[in-house]
């Protein structure tokens, strides 16, 4: 089989099974595990997957603007957002990180719900002006115009002041091993303080972000208390639930 005929079916495995593993590759194409490894080590380098210790999983379907974003799986945000929603009460201070998760549960914010929001975000900061009842608190620093985001030093000093009884995280890759990752380290390092300063943290994620995986750390799986997603009866989510986070 030639190397791109072999290329062509790991991605094609990786995007059925969601990971490949080195030693049924292998097997598979019938070639040795060291011929595998050098075929994961090329995709890895060409951006198509993440090679980990064994095999490989795939990278966040997440590559697009927040703008873009915003279009994308419009249906199964609102029904995480709707979940999210039973969480919150009145008197709450919550953390509520930049993304399109975490808007579109603002956007459904009952006008009688009070509480102090904290985020980065400034489309979150934006939607939230109009609410009668919810106080703002937008952080500091440098906005990133592509995410719509402040970031850096003083985000993250801000934050530290903080104790927050809920953080909402909207995930870009959530892995049972190797845990919540992100595609950029400053927005990771923010992603981390917050965590750090919440007593019950929440990742938003669809199906199509669990079992992937990004360079940047953000946090272990277990930091997580509470995963919710728009399809709590996939098969693959009981690896979460085997390491006492509750998924809905």
């Amino acid at each position: 089989m030639l190397k791109e005929e072999r290329l062509d079916y790991i991605l094609k495995k990786l995007k059925a099974d969601r990971k490949v593993l080195q030693t049924e590759l292998s097997t598979d194409l019938q070639v040795s595990e060291d011929t595998v490894r050098r075929d994961l080590e090329s995709l890895a380098q060409s951006g198509l997957l993440i090679k980990v210790r064994g095999g490989a999983i795939p990278h966040s379907p997440n590559p697009y603007s927040f703008k873009e974003r915003t279009l994308f799986h419009s249906d199964d945000k609102l029904l995480m957002a709707q979940k999210a929603l039973a969480l919150l009460h009145n008197g709450q201070t919550v953390i509520l990180d930049g993304g399109t998760s975490t808007l579109s549960l603002v956007k459904i914010f009952p006008p009688e719900l009070q509480l102090t929001v904290i985020t980065n975000s400034v489309p979150i900061a934006a939607q939230l002006i109009e609410h009668p009842k919810t106080q703002v608190i937008l952080t500091g620093g440098r906005v990133n115009k592509n995410a719509q985001t402040a970031g850096g030093q003083e985000t993250m000093r801000m934050l530290r002041r903080v104790r927050a009884d809920l953080c909402f995280l909207g995930v870009c890759s959530l892995h049972p091993i190797l845990g919540v990752t992100g595609m950029n380290m400053e927005e990771a390092e923010v992603k981390t303080t917050m965590v750090e300063c919440a007593s019950h943290v929440v990742a938003l994620a669809t199906g199509d972000k669990m079992g992937t995986a990004e360079p940047y750390k953000v946090c272990n799986i277990t930091d997580l208390d509470t995963i919710i997603t728009d399809n709590a009866e996939l098969e693959f989510l009981e690896a979460y639930r085997e390491q006492g986070i509750r998924v809905v």
